[in-house]
């Protein structure tokens, strides 16, 4: 057991001592979110929209009170200029961490990056050079990547050489500001087509890229679904993997409600060291409203538990 583990329990046990007929499951709850999680959860907005409201700035303050100290957006490079503030001043307040957002515009039918196209290439950079602003502006430090659709006309190795070539050009671009792009595999049945889809390719290319500013992002339901073998292909990769992200297969709903054991998979990635490394929330609450999002923290506290 850790030193803060056994703190918490003690400190619980001598509250259920000196307090008759306390309710001990509600005290260890309180307790536990006000220590937080022993790894970095992050849900998105939107997640528990029931319980803090529509407002940005409520839903941070709100999961910051359950215990979670990050949060990621994908559509971050959407929002407005003073939305992206006030979340980034929100956040430096709450001393939470910012995850990643989409740094480009992904096809998901066509392809880009693959095909090695010059006029695809440019307007990939360019809109990494308009991330890096975005970056800057929520203290962001990684955004995902998705090279796109697989090309049915060339060989998968030119394709890959492609692919590599141009990471190479965003990575020159992001490397001064210390950001990072975590390559994000995707599974083939939710997306049928695409070029990168396994945690090994992902770490050819990284390997290949050679940059501290390419990096792979593990998506554990992708990963589940696509090839299995998680605890291994996470040893395998872990020098080349800076981010994770999460939801249990079937379902793509919070951990607990699927195959995937994510206690295990998560003391896993604590083990290792992955203790600044943040966990995305990517999925859907199982239940709807209020009671759809206590379930949704109840389960991070379940599988936190170790």
């Amino acid at each position: 057991m850790n030193r803060r583990k056994f703190l918490l329990n003690a400190s619980l046990a001598a509250g259920s001592a000196g307090l008759m007929g306390f309710n001990n499951a509600s005290a260890s709850v309180n307790k536990s979110a006000a220590n937080g999680f022993q790894l970095l959860y992050a849900p998105h907005f939107g997640m528990f929209k029931n319980s803090a409201g529509a407002d940005l700035v409520d839903q941070l303050n709100f999961i910051h009170e359950r215990g979670f100290r990050a949060m990621e957006d994908n559509s971050m490079k959407k929002r407005s200029l003073a939305d992206q503030e006030r979340v980034a001043k929100t956040m430096s307040k709450l001393d939470m961490k910012m995850g990643v957002f989409v740094a480009h515009t992904i096809d998901w039918k066509e392809t880009t990056l693959a095909s090695g196209d010059e006029e695809k290439r440019a307007t990939f950079l360019k809109e990494i050079k308009e991330s890096v602003e975005v970056a800057k502006r929520v203290n962001a430090k990684w955004m995902t990547v998705v090279p796109g659709h697989v090309d049915l006309g060339q060989n998968i190795d030119f394709q890959t050489a492609h692919v590599v070539e141009t990471l190479k050009r965003a990575s020159e671009i992001l490397e001064p500001h210390g950001l990072i792009m975590v390559l994000e595999p995707l599974n083939f049945r939710n997306h049928p087509g695409l070029f990168l889809k396994r945690i090994p390719q992902a770490f050819q290319v990284c390997k290949a890229v050679d940059s501290p500013s390419c990096k792979i992002l593990f998506d554990i339901y992708h990963q589940q679904i696509q090839e299995g073998n998680l605890i291994p292909n996470m040893d395998l990769a872990w020098d080349e993997v800076a981010y994770f992200q999460c939801g249990d297969n079937p379902g793509r709903k919070e951990p607990t409600t699927g195959e995937i054991n994510y206690l295990n998979v998560f003391k896993h990635i604590y083990e290792k060291g992955g203790t600044d490394m943040i966990v995305g929330m990517e999925h859907g609450n199982s239940k709807e409203g209020k009671e759809g999002e206590e379930a949704v923290i109840a389960a991070y506290r379940e599988v936190d538990d170790f």
